[in-house]
């Protein structure tokens, strides 16, 4: 019976987490989706999954944030809260192609 109080308890908690999260992957080096819509003045939570075989760098001037991706690893990125605009990421091992735009409503 606690256990049953406990898991309800914490189950809206944990669908409020998840509603703060966004997923990019990177394929062929490039981001998909290109451009993520997040609220303004919210903290997010970005997942960026590397499924090709080399490394990539998310890097952003805009957001000031700048991480290595592992081949078929994945990293969490914090950004936020926003105010609305564009701020642009890129990868910075394949500028030609990985391009991409958080953008904040």
């Amino acid at each position: 019976m606690k256990l049953l109080l406990v898991v309800c308890l914490l189950f809206p908690v944990s669908l409020w987490a998840a509603e703060g999260d966004f997923t990019v992957t990177i394929k062929d080096h490039r981001f998909d989706p290109a451009e993520v819509r997040i609220p303004a003045d919210k903290k997010i939570k970005l997942l960026i999954s590397n499924l090709d075989a080399t490394p990539e760098e998310f890097e952003s001037h805009d957001l000031n944030r700048e991480k290595v991706i592992t081949p078929n690893g994945k990293v969490t990125i914090f950004i936020g809260p926003l105010k609305p605009g564009r701020y642009l990421f890129f990868g910075e091992f394949h500028q030609d192609t990985a391009q991409g735009a958080v953008i904040v409503e």
